[in-house]
């Protein structure tokens, strides 16, 4: 997992390089394409389908500004100056999943965007701290909550963080807030994906036409970052961030 993981970033890498003014969404999608053919990896995302949910159509989902999650990439979806997009991207590799996110901000973003990118950002290294075992996945839920409204955000409540390993999706759900000392103990082993979407405005979801893009229901603007990350003895190992080691977090960089 810790392969999939370094080249899940690695190809992350070239694709949030690339979110710059004038490029579209869907010249997002064949960069990482190319990076999936290069590395000999499989989609997680293409033709995923879920419940009664038309396949999905790309290997990535870039969700622009007020769309929180699930944003399919296009040719008339053209990033601006100031725009910040979530990019969400999973792959397999010899049958073990790696599934992260990151929200970009392109060009010139205004200080309110860049203060919730940022709490976003930090939302997640909270939640990150608390990957140990004997720890309750409301540990997580809660710290990832309690920073968020801190800085006077909001959480979605709607999607949720989620095992992944043999499967993209697999048990246990990992909610983004919560209650401290609540939910299932962590044990080492396990592998979650922890995944806060933050909102500017309120938690309130809706669903657009194409049954994928969710988007703020007040049309506030939402960030999103993920990890894919191992519970250890040592401690966290953040399987999607190069600089991670057994037990150590790494450096998350810059948003």
């Amino acid at each position: 997992m810790r392969e999939a993981g370094l080249v899940a970033s690695a190809i992350l890498d070239q694709v949030c390089e690339a979110a710059k003014p004038g490029v579209s969404t869907w010249e997002l999608d064949d960069i990482a394409r190319r990076g999936i053919s290069k590395y000999k990896v499989t989609s997680a995302f293409l033709h995923y389908n879920p419940g009664n949910k038309p396949p999905y159509p790309a290997v990535l989902c870039t969700s622009r500004n007020e769309v929180i999650v699930h944003g399919i990439p296009r040719r008339s979806d053209v990033l601006a100056d100031g725009d910040i997009i979530g990019i969400d991207f999973g792959i397999f590799k010899q049958g073990l999943c790696a599934d992260t996110a990151r929200t970009v901000m392109v060009g010139n973003v205004s200080p309110e965007r860049r203060r919730l990118v940022e709490a976003c950002r930090d939302a997640l290294e909270a939640a990150i701290e608390l990957c140990r075992p004997g720890n309750r996945l409301g540990d997580l839920g809660s710290a990832i909550q309690k920073l968020a409204e801190s800085r006077g955000f909001s959480v979605v409540r709607q999607f949720v963080g989620h095992g992944t390993g043999r499967q993209m999706h697999e048990d246990p759900q990992v909610p983004n807030f919560g209650k401290p000392n609540d939910g299932k103990r962590m044990k080492s082993g396990l592998v979650i994906a922890v995944e806060p979407m933050v909102n500017a405005g309120t938690p309130d979801v809706e669903e657009l036409d194409d049954e994928w893009t969710a988007v703020t229901k007040d049309r506030s603007m939402s960030a999103h970052f993920e990890h894919t990350i191992a519970i250890l003895d040592e401690g966290p190992w953040v399987l999607t961030r190069p600089s991670s080691t057994p037990g150590t977090p790494g450096n998350p960089g810059p948003p």
